[in-house]
């Protein structure tokens, strides 16, 4: 018999992104395989039933009927306690788990005896870049990050002349130039802003200049060495975060808009701004946190919410900003899902093959076990 895939719809609260899009199940069922999906599983991504059954798939509304029979579980977060218990033995879940974070899914998901990888565990290899969801996300959260300071800062983004005089271009401070940041940078830059970024990273100079903007780091020894072999910024001595700290404080007085992503796999996100930065802003300022959802960059910053301080400036702190860009954030998902089924998946049939270096290092549970040897830690 066919592999029958299996889509639900988000249960976590504010999640309005969908596992599939009828262009990505048109690719899992090229593998042979079934697909089944809940009904109003796409309701946040403007995707009606319709258009799932047109392209393949059968619509169901009981949920317990949709995940009993299903051989594998496509998910945007980690499946709810009750779509755990729903699923047969040996199922594969795959999901943007948050691991580290989400404990006790990934307990349930060991005891329920299934396979569950986090898309979030890809490894940055060139064979899987069509799977990199962390990046593809990323990229539009930045994107969203610019468009939401825009909205919440009181003035214009470029410079504008005018007959009755001239408007000043806004100016623009992003940290962390990863994914996120480079595309702030270059909304940011489309906008007419006077853009300037800081990242740890040594190979970040180049890129954030590569868009037009101006680099801003205390470029030491540790600096240039502060990058390991994946390309994920490493944490840094207290030393460089002092000097660092004193180069910020000068720069981030002088700023309309801070946008703020800096995330370290595994840890709370680093302290990049704190009240005293904030403290030092014009009134009306503006600053987004990128990493609200991992305890936050800002000092004052709030979960779901937009802080006003006293002295005027706004810090937004939304969660989950690829899903305020939903259509698009689940078009750029399901495709890195539909491609990793592809290594699941061949002609119709399961291949689980956990020495492949994909699945190896993105599988969390197995065997009614934890097997992630950072996440069992």
């Amino acid at each position: 018999m066919a592999v029958v895939i299996a889509v639900t719809r988000e249960r976590r609260e504010g999640e309005s992104r969908c596992a599939v899009t009828p262009d990505s199940l048109k690719k899992l069922t090229a593998l042979g395989a079934t697909v089944i999906v809940e009904s109003g599983a796409g309701a946040g991504s403007s995707i009606p039933d319709a258009e799932f059954a047109a392209a393949g798939a059968t619509v169901a509304a009981d949920t317990h009927a949709v995940l009993s029979g299903a051989d594998v579980l496509l998910k945007v977060r980690g499946p709810t306690a009750q779509e755990i218990s729903a699923l047969k033995p040996g199922a594969i879940v795959v999901a943007l788990l948050d691991a580290y974070r989400e404990k006790d899914t990934v307990t349930a998901l060991a005891g329920a005896g299934a396979t569950a990888f986090a898309m979030e565990f890809v490894p940055r290899i060139t064979r899987a870049q069509v799977m990199d969801a962390l990046s593809s996300q990323a990229n539009l959260a930045g994107y969203r990050a610019v468009i939401e300071a825009a909205n919440a800062y009181g003035r214009g983004f470029p410079m504008m002349m005018t007959a009755a005089g001239t408007v000043a271009a806004a100016k623009v401070f992003v940290m962390g130039a990863g994914v996120a940041g480079l595309q702030a940078i270059a909304t940011a830059r489309r906008l007419g802003a006077v853009v300037t970024a800081t990242d740890v990273r040594p190979a970040s100079k180049e890129q954030v200049e590569s868009l037009g903007a101006k680099f801003v780091a205390v470029e030491d020894e540790e600096f240039k060495a502060a990058e390991t072999a994946a390309g994920y910024a490493k944490p840094m001595s207290a030393e460089y975060q002092a000097k660092q700290a004193e180069l910020t404080a000068a720069h981030i007085v002088k700023q309309d808009v801070v946008i703020t992503t800096a995330l370290i796999p595994g840890r709370p996100a680093p302290r990049l701004v704190t009240a005293a930065h904030v403290a030092s802003m014009k009134p009306g300022s503006v600053i987004v946190d990128l990493a609200i959802d991992n305890g936050g960059n800002v000092e004052g910053a709030k979960l779901g919410e937009v802080v006003t301080t006293p002295n005027g400036v706004q810090i937004v702190g939304w969660s989950n900003l690829p899903g305020r860009i939903a259509s698009d954030a689940s078009a750029l998902y399901a495709r890195n899902l539909a491609a990793f089924l592809g290594l699941l998946v061949k002609d119709g049939a399961l291949t689980l093959d956990l020495e492949d270096e994909i699945l190896k290092a993105a599988v969390v549970t197995h065997g009614g076990t934890v097997v992630h040897e950072g996440v069992r830690g």
